[in-house]
């Protein structure tokens, strides 16, 4: 039988490689760093996307994760890697009022400006003006208001 070539060759289906795929996707759901980071450094590809292009860094900035966020972005994450509805991980964490995820996104290079709805829009939207100003440089996404220090 002639070797598949990458023309005629099918994405792998194989069971177990999918079920290996759901539980990476629900380690980086759940914020089991430990775990998700020993999997990549074994060598599952650090911007691995499920069905829908969230990738591991998306799922766990989504859910609240700091640590996780951190680790995935320490190992190569993509900060900015959106989806296939063009939203991005630091948008996602908007959304969800993550202001210790944003601050860790933002601190790697991830751009506020990027994916639809951006994150600034994201902000702008939810009126979440510390998250603005966390996304502008402004501020640390910390203050409770203009006389908090």
């Amino acid at each position: 039988m002639p070797e598949p070539t990458p023309e005629t060759s099918e994405p792998a289906h194989d069971p177990e490689v999918l079920q290996l795929a759901a539980k990476v996707f629900d380690l980086a759901r759940h914020g089991d760093t430990d775990t998700l980071a020993a999997y990549v450094d074994a060598g599952v590809p650090v911007n691995l996307t499920n069905d829908r292009g969230d990738s591991l860094v998306m799922l766990a900035a989504y859910h609240g994760h700091p640590a996780t966020v951190t680790a995935l972005l320490e190992r190569g994450a993509d900060a900015n890697r959106p989806n296939d509805r063009g939203q991005t991980p630091l948008a996602g964490a908007v959304f969800k009022g993550e202001t210790e995820v944003v601050r860790i996104l933002v601190d790697h290079g991830a751009d506020p400006a990027a994916g639809v709805p951006s994150a600034l829009d994201t902000a702008a939207m939810f009126a979440r003006q510390d998250l603005l100003e966390l996304l502008q440089g402004g501020g640390t996404g910390t203050e409770a208001g203009p006389d908090a220090k």
